[in-house]
């Protein structure tokens, strides 16, 4: 597949380049982009949440009454979950919910969402290019001249450009990723999907055929 190459100004610049087959016009694997977004959301999970058991609260050492003769229920510690200020039963504990992928399959599920959008005709290709003293209102006039401004946009940048970053973050339907680094969540979370012209080919290389 090839697209046309077009400025900042959202005008045609006259090249074309051609999309890396393996990356680009794959069948899309909807099980591996459902696993890649799942493993992502657990892993960004704290799980931190945690309750106090009742061998965890202090106290309640000492037998409250003796077993019999008071006329009253049998207890064996102030702490029991029965009492106020006692442990809690099956409560929350601190836990792990992170989950493993393979590289195969975390390559497969971002060349699917590739694939998908490149078949939806989603995917526009810019020359490279950088701002001057860190303006968000130049990126904004990019943008506004691609026609993306008022949707979410993914940018993917070749390489990390610190002065472009700041521009841009500024702008709430932004995201800049460096190629290669952009997940298969912002892949999806983006309905214009923005890639410098330098960017196709170290995509291209990131995947093995």
């Amino acid at each position: 597949m090839e697209l046309e190459v077009v400025k900042t100004d959202g005008t045609p610049s006259g090249a074309k380049i051609k999309l890396p087959k393996h990356v680009f016009g794959i069948e899309p694997n909807e099980h591996a982009v459902y696993l890649a977004v799942k493993a992502q959301n657990a892993n960004s999970r704290q799980g931190t949440a945690a309750s106090k058991t009742r061998s965890m609260v202090s106290g309640g050492g000492r037998k409250p009454w003796k077993q019999k003769g008071r006329g009253a229920a049998r207890a064996g510690t102030t702490r029991s979950p029965l009492w106020v200020g006692g442990g809690r039963v099956f409560g929350p504990q601190t836990r792990d919910y992170s989950q493993r992928l393979s590289r195969k399959v975390k390559a497969l599920a971002r060349a699917s969402v590739f694939s998908d959008k490149a078949a939806q005709k989603k995917i526009t290709i810019v020359e490279d290019f950088q701002v001057s003293d860190a303006r968000t209102r130049e990126v904004f006039k990019i943008l506004k001249s691609l026609g993306m401004d008022s949707g979410k946009t993914l940018l993917l940048v070749s390489e990390h450009d610190a002065a472009l970053v700041r521009a841009g973050r500024n702008l709430p339907k932004l995201q800049i990723r460096v190629a290669v680094s952009e997940s298969t969540y912002d892949l999806l979370d983006c309905e214009n999907l923005v890639i410098q012209k330098s960017a196709v080919e170290k995509i291209g290389g990131a995947f093995k055929k």
